[in-house]
C-alpha cells in the first residue's frame, strides 16, 4: 500500500511541475513566435520553430533556472539550422522572394515598441535577408529584443567577443539600408485610403498623386499564382497597371480588405467566396507610397484562410472586357 502511494504521489507532483512548464511556456509564446518570425521570415517555419522548442522544453530532465533565456536560446538555433538550409531554396526560388505576412504580431513590449515595430516591417525582413544566420541571430535578440550579451552568446554559441563583432557587421548592413517609413500612423492611414480608394476607382491621376515618383511594384507568387514578370519602377507605369487591375476585378465580385500588414497598411484582395486571393502591402517614405507589394504565393497567404485560385481568377479576369 505504502509503495502504491508512493508511485500516486510521484505522478502527482510530475504532474504539477509538467502544468508549471505548460504554463511558463505559454506565457513565453508570444515572444518566441515574434523572435522566430524576424529570424525566419515565415509563420509556418516560426510556428514549427516554437513547437520544437516546446517539445524539447517539455523534455528537458531538469528546470532550467531561466525559462525564457533557455526557450529562446532553443529558437534561436534551430532558426539558425533553418535559415542555412532555406538559403539554397531561396536562390531557387522562382520570382521575386517576399516574407510570409504577418498580420498581428502577438508579442508586445512598451519599451521597445520602436523597435518592434521596425524590424517586423516587410523591407526590414528583406534587409536582414542580407545577413548570415549567425549576425541575422544576434542583431534581433540584441538591438530587437535587448537581450544581455551573455544570454546571446548562449544563444548562438559563441563567446561574447565574438557576438560583438558580429553584431557591428550586422549593423553596417541593416543601417546603411534602414528604410525611413511614415511615422505618422494618421497620416499613413490617410495615404493608404488615397491609394486604395484610387485602386478601387481605376483612378489613374488619382493613383500617380500619392506613389513616389521612382516607385516599385513587386510581386512574388513563387511559380505558383499569377505574377508580375519583373519589377515596375514609376509612377507613371505603376499607376496605370494598377488603375486597370481593381474594376474589372470587382465585375468578378471580387472584394478589397483593408487591414495592417507587417505594421504597414496592406490589404486582402478576395474573390466572389471570399478567399484570399492576394496581399497588399505598402511603404511610405516623405508622404509618397514607396513600394507596393503584391503577395500571391498560396504557400504563404494559408495562415490567412481560405485560399483561392489566382489562376482560375485570372482565366476569368482575361475575359473581362477594359473600359
Amino acid at each position: 500500500m505504502a509503495s502504491r502511494l508512493r508511485g500516486r504521489t510521484d505522478v502527482t507532483c510530475h504532474r504539477v511541475h509538467v502544468g508549471s512548464r505548460t504554463e511558463e511556456f505559454q506565457e513565453l509564446r508570444p515572444l518566441l513566435f515574434s523572435l522566430a518570425y524576424r529570424l525566419l521570415g515565415s509563420v509556418a517555419e516560426a510556428e514549427d520553430a516554437v513547437q520544437e522548442a516546446w517539445l524539447r522544453y517539455e523534455t528537458t530532465p531538469t528546470r532550467p533556472r531561466s525559462p525564457k533565456a533557455f526557450l529562446s536560446a532553443v529558437v534561436t538555433r534551430i532558426s539558425i539550422d533553418v535559415l542555412r538550409s532555406a538559403r539554397v531554396r531561396r536562390e531557387q526560388y522562382v520570382g521575386e522572394w517576399l516574407p510570409e505576412p504577418l498580420l498581428t504580431d502577438p508579442y508586445e513590449d512598451p519599451a521597445r515598441s520602436a523597435e518592434l515595430a521596425d524590424s517586423v516591417s516587410m523591407a526590414a525582413l528583406l534587409l536582414l535577408e542580407r545577413l548570415s544566420p549567425l549576425e541575422r541571430a544576434v542583431f534581433v535578440l540584441r538591438e530587437v529584443f535587448a537581450f544581455d550579451f551573455a544570454d546571446v552568446a548562449a544563444a548562438v554559441g559563441r563567446s561574447e567577443g565574438a557576438c560583438r563583432q558580429l553584431l557591428v557587421r550586422a549593423r553596417d548592413h541593416v543601417h546603411s539600408g534602414r528604410p525611413r517609413f511614415e511615422v505618422d500612423r494618421q497620416a499613413r492611414e490617410v495615404l493608404a485610403a488615397r491609394f486604395f480608394d484610387a485602386f478601387r476607382d481605376g483612378d489613374v491621376e488619382g493613383l500617380r498623386d500619392v506613389l513616389a515618383a521612382d516607385v516599385q511594384l513587386v510581386g512574388d507568387a513563387g511559380g505558383k499564382a499569377p505574377a508580375l514578370a519583373r519589377i515596375v519602377v514609376g509612377a507613371d507605369k505603376v499607376a496605370r497597371l494598377l488603375a486597370t487591375a481593381f474594376p474589372r476585378l470587382a465585375r468578378l465580385d471580387a472584394t478589397l480588405e483593408q487591414c495592417e500588414v507587417n505594421g504597414q497598411p496592406g490589404a486582402m484582395l478576395r474573390d466572389r467566396e471570399g478567399k484570399v486571393a492576394y496581399l497588399l502591402a505598402l511603404d511610405m517614405v516623405d508622404g509618397r507610397i514607396q513600394t507596393v507589394r503584391s503577395l500571391g504565393n498560396p504557400d504563404k497567404l494559408g495562415h490567412l484562410g481560405p485560399v483561392a485560385d489566382a489562376w482560375a481568377l485570372r482565366r476569368e479576369f482575361i475575359n473581362v472586357p477594359r473600359d
